[in-house]
């Protein structure tokens, strides 16, 4: 059987709150630190690799699935060259924030992140795997589809309701103040000085802070937001070179690279998903 090692990605535009990547043979594909704006769930189907979440490390293989907050920083990486494949399902987080509030698992329709990092339980693996098949097999209908993925989703959302979690501390006030001044300025240019200014705090401290509480430095951060600006952009069918310049990028090449660091995939790979629907 012949791998195909470089990412394939499934989007439905009858279903714009869910995409799925593919990868058969994951040798290739690393990862800078990176986030995303939506939940993602991921099944590790063949061989191992490593997984950093935050400041913890785990080693996954066969059957694991990781589970990862939006904007909780994390990588997959391959383990000594060897070969790898995964599915990763990225769900918005609004929708998913819904299906929990109806279900009565959070009191309030605002986001809680979810504090299981890793589950290595056969019936979820499998229940992934056979909710994935469904949205990539052309033949189901959208009934199908849809009802699969919130069949698995609703049922896992309840079982992780009931587990012990650890909980992380929030960011001082001042640094989350300064996460969401880059956010909102992500395609501009922005000082270290004005961080400090904004902060009170030295450029040493400010960003030794930052990356303790958001795992990127402030520089990081704001090309990650860039990136994920990119995404968006492409997903909305837009040119490499028009996606480059609204996400802040000052040339096409310059955008490729960072895409390919932190995505793992080219822009190109990422703006014509070859299981598109």
């Amino acid at each position: 059987m012949v791998h195909v090692n470089h990412p394939q990605f499934w989007r439905d535009p009858r279903m714009p709150y869910v995409e799925l990547r593919k990868i058969e043979d994951g040798r290739k594909i690393c990862y800078a630190p990176h986030s995303h704006t939506q939940w993602s769930l991921g099944a590790v189907i063949a061989g191992q690799s490593t997984f950093r979440y935050r400041d913890e490390l785990y080693r996954i293989g066969s059957g694991h699935l990781v589970l990862m907050n939006p904007n909780w920083v994390h990588a997959c990486n391959p383990v000594d060259d060897k070969p790898w494949a995964y599915r990763m399902l990225y769900v918005d987080v609004e929708w998913l924030t819904t299906l929990r509030h109806t279900a009565g698992l959070i009191e309030t329709p605002h986001w809680q992140d979810i504090l299981t990092a890793v589950i290595n339980q056969p019936q979820w693996y499998s229940g992934y795997c056979r909710m994935t098949d469904t949205l990539l097999d052309p033949q189901r209908d959208l009934l199908d589809k849809q009802s699969a993925m919130v069949e698995y989703l609703s049922a896992l959302m309840h079982y992780l309701a009931g587990q012990p979690a650890r909980h992380w501390p929030l960011p001082p006030a001042a640094l989350r103040e300064l996460a969401a001044y880059l956010d909102e300025h992500a395609i501009q240019e922005v000082s270290l000085d004005t961080l400090c200014r904004r902060s009170g705090y030295s450029a040493g401290h400010l960003i030794r802070a930052f990356k303790q509480h958001f795992g990127l430095t402030p520089h990081a951060y704001l090309i990650n937001r860039r990136v994920q600006l990119g995404q968006r952009e492409l997903k909305l069918g837009k040119p490499i070179a028009e996606a480059a310049l609204n996400a802040g990028f000052s040339d096409q090449p310059h955008f490729q690279r960072t895409f390919k660091r932190l995505v793992a995939a080219t822009p190109h790979q990422y703006r014509c998903p070859l299981l598109e629907q």
